[in-house]
């Protein structure tokens, strides 16, 4: 009987510590509000992305990593703006490509 107690006790206390260990590690179970829609917790400018923001991003960790979303998030944001800028530089270069006009617009009448 003596043998059966210990054993409970025990047993007991492994799962107390298994409990505390859990709550630890995965929190006690709260939940957070929710972020307002179209938003993440990482951070970038909406304009303008800079060497100096995109070193400064930082993700939420998780048990094995990162939070992929949020990874992909922001390679996503990071091309939309590399995609935007080279259509300016293109824009540009095809401005400057483009042969300027013959004629008189400039010139003055002599007559």
């Amino acid at each position: 009987m003596a043998l059966v107690l210990l054993y409970l006790a025990v047993l007991v206390l492994v799962a107390i510590v298994l409990f505390v260990a859990a709550s630890l590690l995965f929190g006690r179970g709260e939940q957070l509000p929710p972020l307002p829609r179209g938003t993440t917790a990482t951070v970038l400018p909406a304009f303008g992305v800079t060497g100096a923001d995109v070193d400064a991003v930082k993700f939420t960790q998780v048990l094995r990593g990162y939070k992929v979303s949020e990874v992909d998030w922001v390679l996503d944001r990071l091309a939309r703006e590399l995609e935007a800028l080279r259509g300016q530089l293109a824009a540009a270069e095809t401005e400057l490509d483009a042969p300027e006009p013959v004629g008189g617009e400039d010139r003055q009448d002599m007559t």
